[in-house]
């Protein structure tokens, strides 16, 4: 008899845990644009069964031109944002938003600056020279102003860009603001010929990007759930980046029927000859690698450009580092690179 209830016992447990192992907890993670390259890995993620394998139900939100999905993560309406820089960052901490950076999936913030060939921008310290620079009002306050006090850039040449590559393509004296994944491939399609790509972050504008953010109560209350949100993802981005990606590619056409299989792969090498996602850090620390004193020598760099005053933003508030830097997928990556 007592066997027999030590084997009932047994049995139990092991069903209770099966049942655990096969319960998914539902997660709403959203974008800032429509679905494309740049947002692959997390489609990677849901594509092949690494979300599910770490016990996630995940949907994805996309955002777009009419949609922000800013406000829903402090509402708590979604889990988790997928956000440009730190930028953001430094705003919500600094108007008491109550959210937090879990991961920086770049290294490198895309944004770059594009020229023609054959007009000396070859050398970046010539673009300042450019009598036309076609800057969105966004960027116009907030990086641009990092540009004119670091680089010497003059607002005389601005002129608002409107996502339009027209003025840009007729003046070969232009520059303009662009993507450095995306941009580069619309010139060359539209333009017939291959632009000079500044990235900023390579003169210094140190910003980690696609920073996944979360609120201050799910860390705080759900830190097990952030964990495996943030392990799959970075899982997911070394199989999207190294791996077969096709599935992934569906679900963002799907998503976002604009997007095309070419268009996305081009990106995609894009992303690995700048060192966008896998770069720095990443390499040995795993993607989505952080640390607090380059998000506090960019905050300085942001005070200088008159952005912020010191003090304004308490650093210690932005991120938390407890989720990242344990090399997750680089073991992963060693074995696709090696196929």
């Amino acid at each position: 008899m007592r066997i027999r209830l030590t084997h009932l016992l047994i049995t139990t447990m092991a069903l209770a845990t099966l049942g655990s192992a096969q319960a998914q907890d539902k997660v709403v993670f959203a974008t800032n644009w429509k679905a494309q390259a740049a947002h692959g890995g997390f489609y990677q993620a849901l594509a092949d069964g690494t979300y599910k394998k770490y016990g996630l139900d995940v949907t994805i939100q996309q955002g777009g031109p009419q949609v922000n999905n800013r406000p829903l993560l402090p509402a708590g309406r979604i889990d988790f944002l997928m956000t440009g820089n730190l930028l953001h960052s430094f705003d919500n901490v600094k108007n008491k938003v109550p959210t937090v950076v879990v991961a920086a999936m770049f290294q490198k913030d895309p944004q770059a600056l594009l020229a023609h060939p054959g007009q000396g921008y070859e050398n970046f310290e010539n673009l300042k020279n450019a009598p036309l620079a076609l800057i969105a009002k966004d960027g116009q306050f907030s990086w641009w102003q990092w540009l004119k006090v670091v680089h010497g850039f003059k607002d005389e040449a601005l002129k608002p860009y409107n996502y339009n590559l027209g003025p840009f393509l007729a003046n070969p004296k232009a520059i303009q603001q662009g993507y450095s994944v995306a941009e580069p491939i619309y010139v060359e399609n539209q333009g017939k010929f291959k632009p000079v790509v500044h990235l900023l972050a390579d003169h210094g504008f140190s910003t980690y990007s696609t920073l996944i953010e979360a609120s201050t109560e799910t860390v705080k209350n759900k830190p097990a759930l952030v964990q495996r949100f943030v392990d799959a993802s970075a899982i997911g981005w070394v199989n999207y980046l190294y791996g077969q990606r096709q599935a992934a590619a569906a679900l963002m056409m799907r998503d976002n029927p604009e997007m095309s299989e070419a268009e996305m792969e081009a990106s995609v090498a894009l992303m690995k000859r700048q060192g966008i996602v896998d770069s720095g850090e990443a390499g040995t620390r795993g993607i989505g690698a952080m640390n607090s004193a380059r998000i506090a020598d960019f905050y300085g760099q942001m005070v200088k450009a008159g952005l912020y005053r010191a003090g304004d933003v308490d650093l210690s508030k932005v991120a938390t580092l407890q989720f990242v830097n344990r090399g997750v997928g680089v073991d992963i990556k060693a074995k696709l690179a090696g196929k």
